[in-house]
């Protein structure tokens, strides 16, 4: 299957990028790791005239930990998310999330931007990156500006972006002493498959024993977009943690999600493991309140 015709370029800076976007509008796409756009260009998805490659632009594979927050460029692998020891002592659940994804092979070629900026519904990594409230730096040619990955996804494919935006870093603030998450996802295969379900979990505790005072709990695959349990949520809030408890929030998080039939399950398979991984990534996350 042959790709369509395209002139490429290969800009030194963001803000070059973000004046070729600007000039050539909806006719150009940005490609990083081009897991997503090649595969869509072969499919006739779709046939941008322009590819704007930022693979290679300075410091945008970075991760980087400064002054108490987690700063990655939107170009860094998921591999190198996966191997890194600043991703693993500090957001476990994104690690997970990235050791998840796709294949080796795969790894080494996406990009967590280009795994946001997707926006698809089965996306590895929002799921973990929702649950510790990570913040999105976006570029134009206009300047720059922050936003919050809850909120940023519209739909399948649809984001909150300007059509001259680029996504430059993902600002992940380190969580405080007594937190604690979890990531799970659910695949017919471990590799090279979309999701069935996933879900990420997060709890902080009101001191070493104490009750729970922030909760947030994202699930995939049972939306149009990565879904927050906020009936769930709402239910852990200011209770002291237990297998019980959990187990409630499982059940409330299934009446927060709304999965559709299809090749990979049925609605109702997909709500029932929404409430199983939400359990599980919560026990999970809250033994890792203690370390």
């Amino acid at each position: 299957m042959y790709l369509p015709k395209f002139e490429f370029h290969e800009p030194s800076t963001v803000l070059e990028a973000c004046q070729i976007l600007t000039k050539y509008g909806k006719k150009a796409t940005i490609i990083a790791g081009g897991t997503d756009v090649l595969v869509n260009m072969k499919k006739k998805i779709i046939a941008p005239k322009q590819l704007i490659s930022i693979g290679r632009i300075s410091g945008l594979s970075t991760i980087e930990e400064s002054e108490g927050w987690i700063k990655i460029g939107a170009c860094c692998l998921v591999s190198e998310l996966a191997a890194s020891d600043i991703i693993k002592k500090n957001i476990e659940a994104l690690s997970e999330s990235a050791i998840n994804l796709g294949s080796p092979l795969v790894r080494n070629l996406a990009t967590i931007g280009g795994n946001i900026r997707s926006a698809r519904p089965a996306a590895e990594l929002p799921p973990a990156l929702i649950a510790y409230d990570a913040k999105l730096k976006l570029q134009s040619g206009k300047g720059e500006r922050t936003v919050g990955l809850d909120g940023f996804f519209k739909g399948p494919g649809a984001t909150i972006m300007e059509q001259d935006e680029i996504i430059v870093e993902i600002h992940i603030k380190i969580p405080p002493a007594h937190s604690g998450a979890s990531y799970i996802n659910l695949a017919v295969r471990k590799a090279n498959d979309i999701n069935i379900v996933n879900v990420a979990s997060y709890i902080s505790l009101d001191g070493k024993n104490g009750s729970i005072k922030s909760a947030r709990i994202v699930m995939g695959c049972v939306g149009p977009k990565h879904l927050r349990a906020l009936s769930a949520e709402k239910l852990l809030m200011n209770e002291q943690p237990s297998a019980e408890l959990f187990a409630k929030a499982g059940e409330a998080a299934m009446t927060d999600c709304a999965p559709i039939d299809d090749f990979r399950g049925s609605a109702e398979y997909k709500k029932d493991m929404a409430g199983i991984l939400t359990k599980r990534t919560l026990i999970t996350a809250f033994d890792r309140t203690k370390d």
